[in-house]
């Protein structure tokens, strides 16, 4: 009998990448293309939807001939959110796609703010704030800023949703990606067109949106001759990266949350049930099953913050070196804080004016007392967006942290994490993966590999655990409130 594989593509910023995922949960094969990213103007950026195609494609053609003869059970996408993909109506790309963290829209923002009748009211329809990210306001900048290119558009989809459509040549969207949009009912997972109408646009510009796991077509002719992944071969509708990764962390249900140390940082969480998203601080998503829903906080700086001491005030020393003098002070840095507001902040506090602080400098203090502020500042941050969402979702509770992002390879950063947070942290098989990870965990599900996505993620495998020290959580506790009161969050 062929050994059983299914495919999962992810379509990121920098590159695409593609994974072979084994029926016993081993990585087959995978591999990476990259393709330009754009900035004609400050705070802009942009892609070409035809690079990503051209990526997945290529990706995907390295990844089938490194797994010989074994079976594609299923394909399936994950992709950077946000991304706007105007199509015509013979679904060619109109312009370059500006991406998630373009920023030209803010006062298209506001304008559909304004429209839905405030904050408050935005929330009533879709559970979000709208932020210059979300594709909204892409949609309202290039009908204010290029009105022929607007009527020219007949539908507009994400970045793995364009990709999707030339495997398959169906057009479709799903609920996690869609909530990114950020004109997406999220607890009644389809468009809000209440909130279309006060806008001005039509619900047809937009894809049928399905769940993650649902057929949404299969491998054409042409595409299997481009790809190497065989004719017919059943594709799933996927999700948003964000989304994705988290199910690639193993989290479907409460208990373990995940924390993401990149350059920014994320928290995420899988609650049981729909929950309202006070004051619209947090990101609240669809899941990628029926039922299912993800709450996300993002702080701005997390390893960035590391990064930019490391670049700054470090004084050439590595992060292996910076780390291990770090080790060497008390937790708590002798009552020295660090806020990682270098460039404003998002999440639990929503204020583009916020900055950095170290406080609590004195004269005995030595290079190793500000790396590990740095370190414990970041910890304080994530455990305070956790502190945001279990205040909007008072059963939600933190048994374990799965980490990930190239913060996780620090194990000083993690036992900070586990005394921190007070409870074990682990790192597990496949988070360095990405989205690609849990797109293939996804067409495990939809090509029936899996019975369900908690089925699925059995397959997480911890690959580490750092235990909490309880001769720590007192400092901490204490070291924790005065982080609080050096700049008050927002209160939920």
């Amino acid at each position: 009998m062929k050994d059983k594989v299914t495919i999962g593509i992810d379509i990121g910023t920098s590159g695409c990448k593609v994974l072979a995922l084994r029926a016993d949960g081993s990585i087959a094969a995978s591999a990476t293309e990259g393709y330009p990213l754009y900035q004609p103007q400050q705070g802009w950026t942009e892609q070409e939807p035809t690079d990503w195609w051209e990526a997945a494609a290529k990706g995907s053609r390295r990844v089938m001939s490194d797994i010989g003869d074994a079976e594609v059970a299923g394909v399936s996408f994950s992709g950077q959110m946000h991304g706007m993909v105007a199509l015509d109506r013979e679904l060619r790309v109109i312009r370059r796609a500006p991406l998630w963290n373009d920023q030209r829209t803010q006062s298209q923002c506001d304008e559909i703010t304004e429209a839905a009748g405030g904050l408050e009211g935005l929330l009533g329809f879709t559970n979000n704030m709208m932020l210059t990210g979300y594709t909204g306001g892409k949609i309202l900048w290039m009908r204010e800023k290029e009105p022929e290119n607007f009527e020219r558009t007949y539908k507009i989809v994400n970045p793995k949703d364009y990709v999707r459509l030339m495997m398959t040549g169906e057009l479709c969207t799903e609920v996690s990606d869609a909530s990114g949009v950020g004109l997406f009912d999220v607890g009644r997972r389809c468009w809000s067109e209440p909130l279309l109408e006060r806008i001005g646009l039509s619900k047809a510009l937009f894809g049928d949106v399905l769940e993650s796991v649902d057929l949404a077509g299969r491998v054409t002719a042409e595409a299997a001759e481009l790809t190497g992944i065989p004719e017919g071969t059943s594709v799933f509708a996927g999700g948003g990266d964000a989304v994705l990764s988290v199910l690639g962390l193993g989290i479907t249900a409460p208990g373990t949350i995940g924390v993401t140390l990149g350059t920014s940082g994320v928290v995420a969480a899988a609650p049981d049930r729909y929950a309202q998203n006070p004051g619209g601080m947090l990101q609240f998503f669809c899941g990628n099953a029926p039922g299912r829903w993800m709450a996300f906080g993002t702080t701005l700086f997390a390893a960035g913050s590391y990064q930019w001491f490391h670049d700054t005030i470090g004084a050439g020393k590595s992060f292996r070196e910076l780390d291990a003098m770090a080790a060497e002070v008390e937790p708590g840095c002798g009552g020295l804080v660090f806020l990682p507001y270098l460039n404003g902040e998002r999440c639990p506090i929503f204020d583009p004016n916020a900055r950095g602080v170290f406080a609590g400098i004195h004269s005995t203090m030595g290079l190793g007392h500000f790396a590990r502020a740095v370190l414990e500042g970041v910890c304080f941050s994530q455990k305070q967006v956790f502190d945001a969402i279990s205040s909007a979702m008072p059963s939600m509770v933190c048994d374990s942290v799965s980490v990930a992002g190239g913060g996780a390879k620090s194990p000083l950063w993690r036992q900070m994490l586990a005394d921190i947070f007070g409870c074990p942290v682990h790192t597990v098989f496949g988070s360095a993966e990405g989205g690609s990870f849990g797109a293939a965990l996804v067409a495990r599900v939809g090509s029936g590999l899996s019975s369900s996505l908690d089925e699925a993620t059995e397959l997480v495998k911890a690959e580490t655990e750092i235990l909490p020290d309880p001769a720590n959580a007192e400092v901490y506790s204490e070291r924790y409130a005065r982080y609080i009161s050096v700049w008050p969050p927002y209160s939920c």
